[in-house]
């Protein structure tokens, strides 16, 4: 649902320039590639928050970095007017949000109206966070569950997961020598855990990676790469919504993964009809010389494969439906330190 003009309509006023009003927001879509894979960092502070760079600096950085879209997610605040709206352009994608800083953790609200705000002021035994997640949902916004394993006051994540639609799993380097770096590894074996059981349910949430960007330098690292329909806040949203994503640490790594049942192939946060056969799950790795890929499944880590120190390190692994309710990968350094993790396959 767009909720404020495309750029290019505005700029087709009769007086040739874009009205005050016309830049107070970003545009809620841009010209992009149409359906295509979208590299983008849901978690950005600027200075008009408790971060150091400005709106233009994020944005020059973010462009850099090469990604394709960025969320503003000020504290407890929505993004002011004027501030974003002249740095969104037809190959780059500003979508609203904030971060909701409750006194038991922090959740992202992303997709949100312009001037929008959420409420903080709550912790579990208030009842209140259904309202606020309701709140979002209203608008067609998704509800991130922000690294819940944040060592300092209000950042252990208390709420439960249900409601929620997506957990953000990486959050930041993956190792800092910073107190306040969130436990991605605990993030990330906490979300491995729960997908057996919630796609039993039916239901399962997402994984993402963001920067939790406040600093110079932060921008991208990680993001998620997402694929979606166009360029634009509702296709961007969906795409995450689906799981049809991945989490890259930057715009070097890149990352192939299917799987195939007899001509039939599906891809991240896709659904597989086996019919009982055998499955063969390809996944092909860029820009992470002498890493390792590794194959989870409901049960645990089930294989795992060295990358060549150049070139394309693809890697073949077999399984079946009854044997594997899931595939997803994660793609480490030789440290251990991970490059790229993907949403499951999910095999039927």
């Amino acid at each position: 649902m767009e909720r404020v003009a495309p750029v290019g309509a505005l700029a087709r006023q009769d007086s040739g320039r874009r009205t005050l009003s016309s830049l107070s927001f970003p545009s809620a879509r841009a010209v992009g590639r149409g359906a295509a894979w979208y590299r983008g960092d849901c978690h950005v502070h600027s200075a008009h928050s408790d971060g150091k760079l400005t709106p233009e600096e994020l944005v020059v950085r973010a462009r850099a970095a090469r990604l394709d879209f960025i969320a503003t997610t000020e504290h407890n605040s929505a993004a002011a007017p004027g501030v974003w709206g002249h740095l969104a352009a037809d190959d780059f994608l500003i979508l609203l949000g904030e971060e909701v800083t409750t006194k038991a953790g922090h959740w992202l609200a992303l997709g949100l109206d312009p001037g929008e705000v959420v409420d903080w002021n709550y912790q579990v035994r208030d009842g209140l966070v259904d309202k606020c997640l309701d709140q979002v949902h209203r608008v067609g916004g998704l509800c991130v569950a922000a690294h819940p394993h944040a060592p300092y006051p209000s950042g252990d994540f208390m709420f439960p997961f249900l409601g929620f639609d997506v957990v953000e799993v990486w959050n930041g380097l993956w190792t800092s020598g910073r107190p306040w770096n969130a436990d991605n590894e605990a993030a990330l074996a906490e979300w491995g855990r729960s997908l057996a059981t919630d796609l039993r349910t039916g239901s399962w949430r997402p994984a993402m990676g963001n920067s939790d960007t406040h600093l110079e330098g932060q921008i991208g690292i990680p993001h998620t790469v997402v694929f979606a329909e166009e360029l634009s806040t509702e296709a961007v949203l969906a795409g995450i919504r689906a799981g049809r994503s991945w989490i890259a640490e930057s715009a070097d790594v890149d990352v192939s993964f299917t799987a195939n049942a007899d001509g039939r192939v599906a891809g991240v946060g896709e659904r597989l009809a086996t019919q009982g056969g055998q499955v063969e799950v390809h996944a092909a790795v860029r820009g992470v010389p002498a890493g390792t890929v590794s194959f989870h499944t409901d049960r645990g880590k089930v294989h795992r494969a060295p990358v060549p120190d150049d070139g394309p390190g693809a890697v073949q692994w077999d399984t079946t439906a009854e044997q594997s309710a899931f595939v997803r990968i994660e793609v480490r350094h030789r440290s251990g330190h991970v490059a790229a993790l993907t949403n499951p396959i999910i095999l039927n």
